[in-house]
């Protein structure tokens, strides 16, 4: 009978190992496979229009005439002070507004 058991447990072992192997195995093809496809999957779409940046629409498209940039520069000055622009958008929409 101790023979018998001794098999018994021996076979249990085995199998055992086998199986975690084979898991072992299995997650890792499974990760590879995963950034494989990650690797050639389309990109993201970019969101759309209507979650686009607040400052974004603050300041119209800039226009050759300087009374307008002027203009344009006041109303994100104004922006600013209430709070609607951050520092950097701020700068951002002055810079753009600048160079246009």
């Amino acid at each position: 009978m101790p023979g018998l058991l001794r098999g018994m447990a021996r076979t249990a072992v085995v199998a055992g190992t086998a199986t975690a192997v084979s898991n072992r195995v299995s997650r890792r093809q499974a990760g590879r496979w995963a950034a494989q496809e990650a690797q050639y999957a389309e990109p993201p779409a970019p969101p759309p229009a209507s979650y686009a940046a607040p400052a974004a629409a603050a300041a119209p498209p800039a226009a050759p005439d300087m009374t307008d940039k002027i203009e344009q520069l006041k109303q994100l000055g104004d922006l600013k002070a209430q709070g609607v622009l951050s520092e950097a958008e701020f700068e951002e929409q002055k810079r753009r507004v600048l160079e246009a």
